[in-house]
């Protein structure tokens, strides 16, 4: 297997700016637990993601560096649900498996292939997404390995996560340029754009959900009660039971034989 120069990692310069809101995301043990057990799911999703990349390619180069990169993806798997198991095991019993505020906007883990379609998709687009990809994910992982100095366990496994991303970064770059001629730029500018606009729909989407929320809250507790007291006072003025007076017009009274 041909070998490739390692990349360095870097951090976004947003992430860098948030690294006070990093420290008091990680800083919750219950919430520490919940994320490195998402974190497991999303790298057992992307390790299965990249077998199926592995079985479609004709390149055999490019066959053994994505098994190599899903033997890595169900390895951190496991790294981080285990670590996520011994915090949560750590907890009280009241606190081990409520459900809180993760936070996954400001902290979000390994986004793996992020919903692409492995099939059909061209070698150089599949190379360029995972390369931005494993890059972001790195950036992140180095953050919290940062913000992690209270707990050693925990930071040792970001730091152990943070060899093989640069690995993957550093392969998928390299192949890339292999694939595109030496000219890898717009196969990044195209992953690019299909990032971004994935990121729109997830915003779109928590908006949405957001604005939903809000409406049936107003509606709930402004406008049905408003609607609740008008029905109580049109009820107060309607006769109970048949108390309704009658018509006396022979024609229609009931003991009338027409």
């Amino acid at each position: 297997m041909a070998a490739h120069p390692m990349l360095p990692v870097r951090s976004t310069r947003l992430d860098r700016l948030l690294l006070p809101v990093h420290r008091w995301v990680w800083r919750n043990p219950a919430r520490r637990a919940r994320k490195l057990l998402r974190f497991a799911e999303t790298e057992a999703e992307g390790g299965r993601d990249l077998s199926h990349a592995a079985a479609l390619t004709s390149d055999p180069l490019l066959r053994r560096l994505y098994l190599r990169h899903a033997l890595d993806e169900q390895r951190h798997s496991e790294l981080f649900r285990r670590r996520g198991r011994e915090l949560r095991a750590a907890l009280p019993a009241n606190r081990a498996h409520v459900r809180g505020f993760d936070a996954d906007w400001f902290a979000p883990g390994e986004r793996g292939l992020d919903e692409l379609r492995v099939e059909g998709i061209r070698e150089d687009a599949l190379l360029a997404f995972l390369h931005l990809s494993e890059r972001a994910a790195a950036g992140r992982f180095a953050v919290y390995r940062r913000v992690l100095a209270a707990d050693p366990e925990t930071r040792a496994v970001f730091s152990e996560v943070l060899r093989d991303e640069a690995f993957h970064m550093s392969y998928t770059y390299g192949q890339l340029a292999r694939k595109s001629g030496d000219r890898p730029r717009w196969p990044l500018w195209r992953a690019r754009l299909l990032r971004l606009w994935k990121g729109y729909l997830r915003i779109a989407t928590a908006l949405a959900s957001l604005m939903a929320a809000i409406l049936l809250t107003v509606q709930y507790f402004v406008l049905l009660p408003g609607f609740a007291l008008l029905a109580r006072r049109a009820a107060r003025r309607e006769p109970l039971g048949w108390q309704r007076p009658m018509a006396r017009d022979p024609k229609t009274a009931p003991t009338s034989q027409y």
